[in-house]
């Protein structure tokens, strides 16, 4: 809740990454959503985005489900949008968590794209939803697809209303996996 990790300046939003101490963290930066403003299911998401660079990067254009807060993670659904990691600095995922597929097990259904120049150029991230599949793109160029199987809710929790998600964590298990490197800052 705070004004100084995102602005909108030039017609575009800018979430920013900062080195400095602040409720026992070392960096801050932005975790914008739409829960309780704007949720929706199946449709299309597209986002135009230019991505950090650097070591111990996290960003993130992804979906959760409403129910988060009586089901909790992963049987509420997460889809990924568009995840990268600074040490990967030309590669982007289109992931889908589930109960039955999620990462804490290693079964998340994840497909990724080498794509140079995502933290110096804009690229069009999106995806289709509909009751039956979901297709990821980069720039107009399928990534991932993820098919309901019929096999019920823990495959498929994606039968209800999602709510958006656009951030950038510093460190985590993920994105700090090789330390962070603070010259980005």
């Amino acid at each position: 809740n705070r004004l100084d990790n995102a602005v909108v300046s030039n017609g575009t939003l800018k979430i920013i990454l900062k080195k400095e101490a602040f409720s026992g963290s070392a960096y801050t930066s932005a975790r914008l959503l739409s829960k309780n403003k704007f949720s929706f299911k199946y449709g299309k998401v597209e986002a135009r985005a230019k991505l950090p660079a650097g070591g111990g990067t996290w960003p993130a254009i992804w979906m959760l489900g409403d129910n988060i807060g009586t089901v909790s993670w992963p049987a509420c659904g997460e889809i990924d949008i568009m995840e990268n990691v600074g040490y990967w600095p030309d590669s982007v995922l289109a992931t889908v968590h589930t109960e039955a597929y999620n990462g804490m097990i290693n079964t998340q259904k994840t497909k990724g794209v080498h794509e140079p120049g995502i933290s110096t150029k804009f690229h069009v991230y999106s995806m289709e939803w509909t009751e039956n599949e979901m297709f990821f793109y980069v720039d107009g160029r399928e990534v991932n697809r993820f098919s309901n199987d019929k096999t019920g809710f823990a495959a498929w929790p994606f039968d209800k209303e999602f709510h958006l998600l656009l951030n950038i964590a510093v460190g985590g298990n993920w994105g700090g996996k090789f330390g962070v490197d603070d010259a980005i800052f």
